[in-house]
């Protein structure tokens, strides 16, 4: 039951950081989950920030095992759309095919321009759907920290989309 209910939102997590071995790693969280379960307490809400503290210890890990911190992809970089062949033939599954990956590319290129601590708040916060005391939990920041890297995460994103703001 456990996997089967955060399973999902650490895959996402890990393969928002482009993580080639994503379901490695989500496998090896588990693993110490399952190891460190007897010692654990308190609520539901700080499991989850407990196994999302694990997730994100296993990603940074896997950056050193790599010898340079794994960044979000940019727009330019080859690997977004080497080797992928279009959905399909059809000319209109083709038109929506590049223009989702045009797309596709602009949140990157964006999600790029934000601080890595930006970007990890952001990627809990939304992906993961931790709430800001257990995000701030998962990453040892303060509520306070949070809230601040969320907004300013959100700003640079809402100014990197000028055309399509919404107002708060």
């Amino acid at each position: 039951m456990l996997y089967r209910d955060l399973a999902p939102s650490i895959l996402r997590y890990f393969r928002a950081y482009s993580t080639e071995n994503a379901e490695d790693l989500l496998g090896e969280v588990f693993l110490q989950v399952v190891r460190d379960l007897p010692g654990f307490s308190g609520s539901e809400g700080q499991f989850r920030a407990w196994v999302f503290t694990i997730a994100r210890r296993r990603l940074v890990d896997e950056w050193r095992r790599q010898g340079r911190r794994r960044e979000v992809l940019c727009r330019d970089d080859p690997r977004l759309t080497a080797g992928q062949p279009l959905a399909s033939t059809g000319p209109d599954e083709i038109v929506h095919d590049v223009l989702r990956r045009l797309s596709e590319q602009r949140v990157w290129a964006v999600l790029a321009r934000l601080t890595p601590s930006q970007r990890d708040v952001l990627f809990l916060r939304i992906i993961a759907e931790l709430s800001i005391a257990e995000t701030a939990q998962a990453l040892g920041n303060t509520p306070g920290g949070v809230k601040a890297l969320q907004v300013r995460g959100l700003e640079a994103i809402r100014r990197a989309f000028p055309e399509e703001a919404v107002s708060s």
